[in-house]
């Protein structure tokens, strides 16, 4: 499915291929940081920008994007594979037939807040273990 979507002041637009019609929520304090709660994302195999977002390596492994006039967040990835983007879901202009599926780093979500629907979980442990290959 085809989706645009960009940044807060439209200096950073794209058209993105959305690879499955779901989305998740990342509670990782990296996360939490860069976006003030969990980071709502959908994953999207092809993305053309029109304008150019910063991108800033958060760790070894992953990158963030944003937009450096507004401060957007825009995209997460890891920096190895350079792909898939996991798009920030309030990014996209429409959001229409995406279901939310599946949360990580579970165990690092604050008591503070509870998503209403069941969804498949991963602790930080499972998380890290995906990533090494273990």
């Amino acid at each position: 499915m085809e989706r645009d979507g960009g940044c807060l002041c439209g200096a950073v637009r794209y058209r993105a291929t959305i690879d499955h019609p779901r989305f998740g929520a990342c509670h990782c304090p990296m996360c939490q940081k860069w976006t003030g709660g969990p980071l709502l994302n959908v994953q999207a195999s092809e993305v053309v920008f029109e304008g150019t977002p910063a991108v800033y390596a958060s760790s070894d492994w992953a990158e963030r994007g944003f937009c450096s006039t507004c401060g957007s967040s825009l995209f997460y990835r890891l920096r190895a594979s350079k792909g898939p983007l996991h798009l920030a879901y309030g990014s996209l202009d429409d959001v229409e037939g995406l279901t939310f599926t599946h949360q990580v780093f579970i165990d690092r979500k604050p008591d503070g807040y509870q998503f209403g629907n069941e969804t498949g979980t991963m602790t930080s442990a499972e998380v890290m273990a995906m990533f090494s290959g273990g």
